[in-house]
């Protein structure tokens, strides 16, 4: 059964930048929404320190602080925000239905947004880890941040596109950039290795893993092998970047809704429409290409619209 007394008019399952956004404008637009929060209220700006590139923030922010501005808001706006996370959904049907925490109660939504975000992929180093904790120097992002480290000497792990096009950006900023490949060759498409090989200030150590971020409270340098040889040493870098991937937090939808072959949903073109009714996507869930903060935020402002919209043609007010 239902713990309400008729389905929520939207429901949208996640926070973040774009959860939060959406909230708003689903509030200001009287559709009273519920937020389920999800595992990390939030999202992947909560493990972020500073924030310089997001509008309205002259000064910068940290990332914890600016997700509770944005909580704020779309609480002043009285969104019903409830901690939890959605197990189980069952879109079958018009209205569609929401387990939390694997309780049997469920709640059912006239329209679904869906900001589950993505998470970052770590190579597991417990210092690696530790740094990431402190703000210490390392990143899952290069465009994010990046500009922290202009003119400085930095060490980027991976061998895909995305790696490539964050060494690439790197380049353009710090003073080297060391490019960790575990294989003897990268993955990344022809084109975007080429990049990489023309930038003079990039260089590729193939065969090679690290073994551990050097540093008690910033990064200092890593010590890496090489994995033919066998060979340690050392570089002394001071911003470390690993670029191995993302995998969205979609596994809950895998049998309802069209995703690519890693998980990232995939919305109707020129919409955030879902191949599902009533189902909105938003943020990184759907989005491996940008990854930030204000296109996620962007993503929440359509995705309410597009429920708006969705409801006021099914004559639902």
């Amino acid at each position: 059964m239902s713990e309400m007394n008729g389905p929520a008019k939207c429901l949208i399952i996640g926070s973040g930048p774009a959860g939060y956004t959406a909230a708003i404008y689903a509030a200001r637009a009287e559709l009273k929404p519920i937020m389920i929060e999800g595992m990390q209220p939030g999202g992947q700006l909560m493990d972020t320190t500073d924030v310089e590139n997001f509008p309205g923030y002259p000064d910068g922010v940290n990332g914890p602080q600016m997700m509770m501005d944005f909580r704020a808001q779309a609480a002043r706006f009285e969104t019903d925000i409830r901690s939890g996370y959605v197990t189980k959904v069952d879109f079958s049907g018009p209205v569609h239905k929401v387990w939390v925490d694997d309780k049997e109660e469920f709640l059912e939504a006239h329209s679904i947004i869906i900001s589950t975000g993505a998470t970052a992929k770590w190579l597991g180093l417990p210092s690696e880890l530790r740094l990431r904790d402190l703000g210490g120097g390392v990143s899952a992002c290069a465009v994010c941040d990046g500009f922290f480290y202009r003119g400085q000497e930095v060490a980027i792990v991976g061998a895909g596109d995305t790696a490539a096009e964050e060494a690439t950006y790197l380049s353009k900023i710090c003073k080297k950039v060391h490019m960790l490949v575990r294989k003897e060759e990268m993955r990344a498409s022809k084109i975007m290795q080429q990049r990489v090989f023309d930038a003079p200030n990039i260089e590729v150590h193939f065969n090679t893993e690290t073994l551990e971020v050097l540093g008690d409270t910033v990064v200092e340098g890593i010590r890496m092998i090489n994995n033919q040889t066998n060979e340690e040493s050392t570089l002394a870098v001071t911003g470390f970047f690993v670029a191995i991937g993302h995998k969205p937090n979609t596994d809950i939808f895998k049998d309802w809704l069209e995703m690519d072959k890693t998980g990232y949903l995939l919305p109707k073109l020129g919409s955030t429409k879902s191949n599902i009714e009533g189902v909105f996507i938003s943020g990184d869930a759907g989005d491996k290409v940008y990854r930030q903060a204000v296109t996620a935020a962007g993503t929440g402002c359509m995705a309410a619209l597009d429920a708006e919209r969705y409801l006021a043609d099914k004559g639902i007010h």
